[in-house]
């Protein structure tokens, strides 16, 4: 290693430059090899989960990505109903595009009624359910909904059966802390935020265009 590292302090600008674009090369063969056996298209189960922050905003992320080659959207949030988010003030701005449902009334220690919080998960799931099953959105984002599976206020069995029934090019993006084990093993996709550092242990605040 240390050879190496002297090796390349020896070399000129020139002759670096060239062993860098040698490398590319090299790599982007690799990269282009592996790509062109990926020919599948399919509509994804997508679940971001995990104690860090960023499971909305990668949902909202891919919405507003999606909004910019016009597909169709629906949205389901099933704990923010009573929160004012920025995203939503957005959204509604594309109603030709967007489905919007805002449902629950916050987290489960807010409402300290779990069947409040029953009734509230289960008519936001019916909203969902008809957003996935249908032919007229291509992307549909279950903000929260790991949290509702979490607290057995549906069960997980169900929700899995009804992603197996969508329309096999709809993407169904799921968000929140604590993803059954169950519907992580069925999705295609599932990414796991890792909190490093969070502001709100320093005593701040959540924070209008950063938490909502």
């Amino acid at each position: 290693m240390a050879e190496k590292s002297e090796r390349l302090k020896n070399m000129s600008e020139e002759e670096l430059n060239a062993r860098h674009a040698e490398k590319m090369r090299k790599k982007k063969a690799a990269r282009d090899k592996i790509i062109a056996t990926k020919t599948e298209e399919k509509g994804l189960v997508i679940v971001h989960t995990g104690k860090g922050k960023g499971k909305s905003t990668a949902g909202f992320g891919i919405v507003f990505r999606a909004l910019g080659h016009g597909m169709k959207i629906g949205i389901v949030q099933f704990v923010k109903g009573a929160w004012d988010t920025g995203e939503r003030h957005v959204l509604e701005k594309f109603p030709d595009l967007v489905t919007i449902e805002a449902m629950g009334e916050g987290f489960t220690w807010e409402t300290q009624d779990r069947s409040r919080d029953i009734a509230a998960a289960r008519s936001a799931w019916e909203k969902a359910k008809a957003l996935i099953l249908d032919d007229v959105h291509d992307i549909v984002l279950c903000d929260e909904l790991n949290i509702v599976l979490r607290y057995d206020y549906l069960p997980v069995s169900e929700v899995i059966e009804v992603l197996k029934r969508k329309p096999v090019m709809k993407h169904v993006v799921i968000t929140g802390r604590n993803a059954k084990e169950e519907l992580i093993e069925f999705a295609d996709l599932v990414t796991e935020m890792e909190m490093v550092k969070h502001p709100f242990r320093s005593g701040v605040k959540a924070q209008k265009g950063i938490e909502f």
